[in-house]
C-alpha cells in the first residue's frame, strides 16, 4: 500500500476515536437524567366541535349566583390585592394600566371615561351595549385572554369558583347603591 493511502486511513481513524471519546466523556460529564416527576404540565385545551369535546366541562361549572349566596366579601377583598398593580377601587379613583373598578357591577363593558380599551375588550362589549353582570364578571375572570381573545390584561385568571365569587362579592361592594345579588336558583345567562 501507498504510504500515503496508510496516512490517510490512519488520520481518519485517529479522527473518529477522537470523536467518539470527547463524546463518551462530555456524556458522563454532562450527562442529565429524566426527572422522576415532571415540574410543569402544560395542559392544552382541546377544542371539540360537538357537546363531548367541552360541554362536559361547562356543564360542571357552579352557576355564580349559587356561588354568591355563600360568598364572602372580606375574602374576595383579599383576592382583590391580586388586581391593585393595575386597578383601583375607590370612588373617583384613578386610572392605571386597567380602569378604576368602583361600581363596576352592571356598569356596561369597555366604558369607564378615561381609559384606552383594547380592541378585544370593545369587541366583546358589543359597543357598551353588554354589561358587567354577575355572569360576565365570573366568565371574564376565570381566564381573560382565553374568554375576550386580544384584551391587553395579562391576568392569568382566577381559576377557583369560590375565590371568584368571593372577588365578584368584594367588587360588587365597591359601590355607593350595590347591585342585588342574583337569585340562585335562575339559569345562568349564555355567554357567547
Amino acid at each position: 500500500m501507498n504510504s500515503y493511502v496508510n496516512m490517510g486511513v490512519g488520520a481518519l481513524l485517529g479522527t473518529v476515536f477522537v470523536l467518539m471519546s470527547v463524546s463518551i466523556a462530555s456524556e458522563g460529564i454532562f450527562h442529565a437524567p429524566a426527572p422522576e416527576k415532571e415540574g410543569y404540565t402544560i395542559v392544552a385545551a382541546e377544542s371539540g366541535g360537538g357537546e363531548a369535546g367541552g360541554g362536559e366541562a361547562a356543564a360542571a361549572a357552579t352557576p355564580i349566583a349559587k356561588l354568591l349566596a355563600s360568598a364572602d366579601a372580606a375574602k374576595g377583598e383579599t383576592v382583590f390585592k391580586k388586581c391593585t398593580s393595575c386597578h383601583t377601587g375607590e370612588s373617583g379613583g384613578a386610572n392605571k394600566v386597567g380602569p378604576n373598578l368602583f361600581d363596576v357591577v352592571n356598569r356596561p363593558i369597555a366604558s369607564h371615561e378615561g381609559f384606552s380599551y383594547s380592541a378585544g375588550m370593545k369587541d366583546f362589549s358589543k359597543g357598551a351595549t353588554v354589561h358587567w353582570d354577575y355572569d360576565h364578571l365570573n366568565y371574564f375572570l376565570e381566564a381573560p385572554k382565553k374568554h375576550v381573545p386580544g384584551t391587553a390584561m395579562g391576568f392569568a385568571g382566577v381559576k377557583k369558583e369560590t375565590e371568584r365569587a368571593d372577588l365578584i362579592a368584594y367588587l360588587r361592594s365597591l359601590s355607593a347603591n350595590p347591585a342585588p345579588l342574583p337569585d340562585p336558583n335562575a339559569a345562568p345567562a349564555p355567554m357567547n
